[in-house]
């Protein structure tokens, strides 16, 4: 597993850098999407989850959710346009799970639109620490922990 200034980063998912969100497919076409360490890293300990609603549509690089902690409030982006088929109600009663595993407290699941050619643009894990480095380095983010 990838590990970029003590923040992990699975191997097995996909990584859309710029948002701090990954992506992986569940079966049916379906992508579950969440939040990376370094998101919640970032964002310190979240106090709110209100995703959109399932059955609704969710516009390629827009929210899909809107995340909370004590010093930001701000959208999910999912590089993915598409209807959101699951929410996360655990997530939603619980935000803090996210802080204690990202990967595990994942936020919804999307029936995407064109999922080939977004997959085509996001970062695989086993590619993700030199441009999460970058990133981090450019948003001026010492790190994880």
């Amino acid at each position: 597993m990838p590990d970029v200034r003590g923040c992990h980063m699975p191997d097995d998912l996909l990584y859309d850098v710029e948002n701090h969100i990954w992506f992986t497919e569940v079966g049916d076409g379906n992508v579950r999407i969440g939040m990376t360490a370094v998101a919640t890293a970032m964002a310190g300990q979240l106090v709110a989850f209100t995703p959109k609603k399932t059955g609704r549509s969710v516009k390629a690089g827009r929210s899909c959710a809107t995340v909370e902690s004590g010093k930001w409030v701000g959208p999910a982006k999912s590089a993915a346009g598409g209807e959101v088929i699951e929410v996360n109600e655990d997530l939603k009663s619980n935000p803090a799970l996210a802080n204690d595993d990202p990967y595990a407290a994942w936020m919804v699941v999307l029936k995407p639109e064109n999922w080939d050619e977004i997959k085509a643009t996001l970062t695989p894990g086993a590619d993700v620490t030199a441009p999460y480095e970058a990133k981090m380095a450019a948003d001026g983010f010492e790190g994880c922990g």
